[in-house]
């Protein structure tokens, strides 16, 4: 009936778009999906500290171990968790750059490897041969 409030600016300053809850740690509320072009988040931090000498990794065999026990990777929250909590776009992106810089790693290690035990088969064929 055109009657029901759908958007105010709180004296806080704060916008809430269909709500009236207003939490006063978030400038703009939205109760409903939102829709844009882009969003830009700027995030203090990244996770290139992956290629730092000093990071450890953990091992394959203790992420699998990790996976088995929590169902989830290390440093990323769970289904749980983000039902409960949500999550924070900025923060999961550079958490989800770590575990791709992770892998790329691994595959590295991997490669180097599978070219080890090639060499290490060339070298056995050709004694075979002799």
């Amino acid at each position: 009936d055109g009657t029901d409030e759908v958007m105010r600016l709180t004296p806080n300053r704060n916008m809430l778009i269909n709500t009236t809850t207003d939490d006063v740690n978030y400038k703009l509320q939205v109760n409903g999906d939102v829709k844009a072009r882009k969003i830009k988040v700027t995030q203090t931090g990244w996770a290139d500290f992956v290629f730092e000498p000093d990071y450890r990794m953990p091992s394959l065999q203790e992420l699998e171990r990790y996976v088995k026990e929590h169902k989830h990777l290390p440093g990323i929250p769970s289904a749980g968790e983000v039902a409960e909590q949500g999550i924070d776009l900025g923060e999961m992106n550079k958490k989800l750059l770590q575990k791709v810089e992770e892998q790329m790693l691994y595959i590295i290690q991997q490669q180097k490897e599978i070219e080890g035990l090639k060499k290490d088969m060339k070298d056995l064929k050709t004694k075979l041969k002799k």
